[in-house]
């Protein structure tokens, strides 16, 4: 057996994976010892729709995901999609091919440790045959527990020399957490009148007990926007804390006493610059990276601990109180705490859909069971709010870096991770555009996936929020439904709610290619959650 085959097995028996890629002669090898070892490995068009859809897979479905790529220029098309789950600190494992130390001016060498130190993510590397074995393990340990994204380069000459047997390895176990000192923030949550709790990616796991600590300090319930779905249904629940917040929710989070993010960064997107906390509100932070606390602003109290672990010992110590609660708060959270159809005036016209109307039918039209996968860009807002989702698996949110053109491979990682749900990509169609070639990607893996572009023929953001000559940023109009139709897709224009009528009869067929709706819609003069995002840009 030589390195690359022991690479693949030991990742296999440690129970990484599924894998995307696009696989040359550097991970040849290895891409098959994967595949051997029983990984499901599906091939995508470029390297960095692989790094995106591996991150998706790996944020929806728990798991330590995996990149392949060829050494040198198959690492550099990735690098878009490893710094967003770097950024993200998504558990990824990115098995890359490397020139070999003797070859220095090979055509593919660049320094492959300083590109993945630049954008955040950890560089490994697998030394030699007698230290392969270790050298993955370290690997996958560090993105397991950590949560990190780690970059394992393989020299070419030392995957092809053959390896000393070893023992099968067994998966590492997440440490058991431990309660921390929590009588500071037990004292703060006591006092609060008016609690509102923020949960983020660090707390996707801890629903039950922010909802019963909720319930016993009488606090409201919000989620940063990847954490978007955590609450869902419940009644106390104001969605999403930020740009995409209804009014009511932006009303009531600025009227709390006391904001505690669990797992949630309380950057400047989760509170808008700041300004959806009000002037004598108190702070918390509760997260496991000691870093994180304070890092966006000055908070009163911080706890380095679990999210779930930390909510179940405040609720120890506290006595039950109403807190912000009343009858009259679960009605108006229950009719506005969502955007809905009373929260605008629907601009449609005969030629062109009002992207709010056009969001709204398309909840109503499609399952329940779905996730959304939501691109970058002007229009983003739209299916963010509009868009219900059924947890915090049915919303997969690739914003770290704020890169247009990872909607698609965000969608279709998210499809192979949760394969009984509907997968929608919300995209712009500058994102589209650019990332269309994954439609085969799509087609050829089978997926019943919906994509909806919003399509202004722009890049939406410039036009909108800067002023100056937006020749650059305009372009002609395109036929997006008929390059849908050339990858193998059903394509369908939408103008009209009307035009929407063939999404039914997609949905009670088969689903057995993608549907692509290329909708045309109206100017809408700069989406509201922009006006929030560039302020002070």
């Amino acid at each position: 057996m030589i390195v690359a085959d022991a690479v693949g097995r030991v990742l296999a028996q440690l129970g990484a994976g599924p894998a995307f890629g696009v696989v040359g002669s550097g991970n040849f090898h290895v891409t098959n010892a994967l595949r051997a070892g029983g990984v499901p490995f599906h091939a995508t068009r470029h390297e960095g729709c692989a790094a995106t859809a591996a991150d998706a897979c790996a944020r929806m479905g728990n798991r330590v995901g995996i990149v392949t790529t060829h050494q040198g220029c198959g690492l550099t098309n990735a690098v878009t999609g490893i710094g967003e789950a770097a950024k993200s600190r998504t558990p990824l494992l990115v098995l890359t091919a490397d020139t070999p130390d003797s070859d220095p001016l090979n055509n593919f060498r660049i320094d492959q440790d300083a590109l993945v130190r630049a954008v955040g993510a950890i560089p490994e590397r697998v030394h030699s045959p007698e230290t392969a074995v270790a050298d993955t393990v370290r690997a996958y340990r560090t993105a397991l527990l950590e949560r990190r994204t780690v970059v394992l380069n393989l020299p070419l000459d030392v995957q092809a020399m053959p390896v000393p047997a070893f023992e099968p390895v067994a998966t590492p176990e997440l440490p058991t957490a431990s309660t921390p000192d929590v009588t500071a923030l037990t004292a703060l949550v006591a006092d609060a009148e008016r609690p509102v709790f923020i949960a983020g990616r660090g707390a996707r796991g801890a629903a039950a007990e922010l909802a019963d600590l909720a319930a016993t300090a009488g606090a409201l319930l919000a989620t940063s926007a990847v954490a978007n779905g955590l609450f869902h249904d419940h009644p106390w629940s104001l969605g999403i804390s930020g740009g995409f917040s209804s009014p009511l929710t932006a009303e009531l989070i600025r009227g709390a006493d006391l904001v505690v993010g669990w797992g949630c960064a309380l950057n400047r997107w989760t509170t808008r610059h700041g300004r959806l906390l009000g002037p004598d509100a108190r702070l918390a932070q509760v997260d496991l990276d000691e870093a994180a606390l304070g890092a966006h602003r000055k908070i009163d109290v911080g706890v380095i601990g679990d999210a779930a672990v930390t909510a179940r010992a405040v609720q120890a110590g506290l006595g039950r109180k109403t807190g912000y609660r009343s009858p009259e708060l679960r009605e108006r959270i229950a009719a506005r705490a969502r955007w809905s159809a009373a929260d605008f005036t629907d601009e449609s016209t005969a030629d062109q859909i009002d992207p709010r109307t056009l969001s709204l039918e398309l909840d109503r039209i499609l399952p329940a069971e779905r996730i959304v996968a939501v691109d970058s860009g002007n229009f983003m807002g739209y299916p963010s709010a509009y868009l219900g989702v059924p947890d915090e698996f049915g919303f997969c949110f690739t914003q770290a870096f704020q890169s247009i053109g990872l909607g698609l491979a965000t969608a279709i990682g998210a499809a192979v991770a949760q394969p009984g749900r509907l997968p929608v990509a919300a995209l712009g169609d500058g994102g589209f555009h650019m990332a269309a070639g994954e439609l085969e990607t799509a087609v050829r893996l089978g997926l019943p996936l919906v994509v909806v572009v919003y399509n202004d023929a722009a890049y939406g953001a410039e036009v909108h929020h800067f002023d100056g000559d937006h020749a650059t940023v305009r372009f002609p109009p395109t036929d997006i439904a008929a390059i849908a139709r050339g990858f193998g897709c059903t394509g369908l224009t939408v103008r009209t709610v009307a035009d929407l009528k063939p999404v039914r009869d997609w949905l009670d067929g088969p689903r057995d290619a993608p549907l692509v709706i290329d909708a045309k819609i109206t100017d809408d003069g700069g989406s509201w959650w922009l006006a929030e995002a560039f302020h002070g840009h």
